[in-house]
């Protein structure tokens, strides 16, 4: 692993928390954890795992930067995709885990400018720190807003998520001469370790089992993220599930050449392959396998409604008119814009790996922002 960027005294103090928060709870279930348990509290553990903590996250003095960091480009996009589903079905807007809150704000901003009336706007936020910094950066559009600590029993309008399914716990596979493992964490003299346990019944096993890997490859399931597409399913009574992330189809996520998994760690714009470095300090993501996301959708009574690479999705709902606004002449105003549009856009970039996919009820009109570039036949 590269040399990484040292913590101060009080990053390592906090660090040492969340390793004894684990610690403890390796040591009361026998000695060994499913990874995802291990992942769930790093990530979190109340007011120690990494999302759950008061440490900077996002844009250049974070750990990483996500597109509405990069430009508000995006999130005025989206309001376009937003508008049409809101047109549609009267309904509201519900974003899971917000982040910094500038997804919300500029796709308020740029529903307010175009005049029509705003819809009311719910973030469900598991992050009391986060959801802090949101009500500060929202507050011009407060009575519009709402934080929910739980999911509604139903829901009408458009369900939003950004880089929210990357960052649930998944299940570690191994798939050896032997069998199929499960991966897990012990501890040993005193530091986490890998350690496998057979593994032969249970949903994870059947889903194991149906993926054709060559033997000695690992690579992470999401339980979670299956479980989470559901509950929206059972909640939605008329609209969308917008959700863009960094992923692939099946066929693409479990390649063969693809045998080591998709797990990376972020730590101050670093990216790494060790879980167990200074858990509570860095960022742990999977990418998404968005075949299992529309299959559950589909399973659970929604239509699949697009499928497509993020520089299609921006195009089609009009990315560049957006940018046009914007004169060239004003070079000082237009040329950042441009390159911001460029990392959004480009497939050395984020166009490309990440996805959108929309799952949706009651729809009876094609999504603007899945007009061209359809990529279905690879879910």
């Amino acid at each position: 692993m590269p040399p990484l960027p040292t913590p101060d005294p009080a990053a390592l103090r906090h660090s040492a928390q969340t390793a004894a928060r684990i610690v403890a709870e390796i040591e009361s279930a026998g000695g060994w954890i499913p990874f995802s348990r291990f992942m769930e509290l790093a990530l979190y553990a109340p007011g120690l795992g990494y999302y759950s903590a008061g440490l900077g996250k996002f844009g250049e003095a974070g750990d990483f930067v996500t597109a509405p960091e990069i430009s508000a480009l995006f999130g005025r996009t989206l309001a376009r995709q937003a508008a049409q589903v809101l047109a549609e079905t009267g309904g509201d807007i519900l974003e899971m885990g917000a982040g910094s809150g500038r997804l919300a704000f500029d796709l308020l901003a740029e529903l307010a400018q175009s005049g029509q009336p705003l819809p009311r706007y719910f973030i469900l936020e598991v992050s009391a720190d986060l959801r802090r910094r949101q009500q500060e950066l929202l507050q011009p559009y407060a009575p519009r807003v709402q934080w929910l600590d739980t999911l509604p029993a139903g829901f009408t309008g458009l369900i939003l998520g950004n880089e929210v399914l990357d960052a649930m716990p998944v299940e570690l596979v191994a798939w050896r001469e032997g069998g199929i493992r499960q991966r897990g964490v012990v501890l040993n003299q005193g530091e986490f370790q890998w350690s496998e346990r057979e593994l032969a019944t249970g949903e994870l096993f059947d889903l194991a089992a149906r993926l054709e890997m060559p033997a000695d490859s690992v690579s992470e399931i999401g339980l979670a993220a299956r479980g989470f597409i559901a509950a929206l399913a059972a909640m939605l009574e008329k609209g969308v599930i917008l959700m863009l992330d960094y992923g692939f189809g099946r066929s693409e996520y479990y390649h063969p050449q693809r045998r080591t998994g998709t797990l990376m760690c972020h730590y101050r714009h670093h990216a790494h392959d060790d879980p167990f470095y200074l858990p509570g300090l860095q960022d742990i993501t999977a990418h998404v396998d968005f075949t299992a996301i529309a299959e559950t959708g589909i399973e659970r009574g929604l239509d699949l409604l697009g499928y497509t690479s993020q520089a299609h999705f921006l195009l089609n709902c009009g990315i560049t008119d957006l940018l046009a606004q914007t004169p060239p002449e004003q070079a000082s105003a237009y040329l950042p814009l441009a390159a911001q549009a460029q990392k959004l856009l480009s497939p050395a970039e984020m166009g490309e790996l990440f996805k959108a996919v929309a799952l949706g009820k009651g729809m009876d009109m094609p999504l603007i922002g899945f007009g061209r570039g359809d990529k279905s036949r690879m879910l």
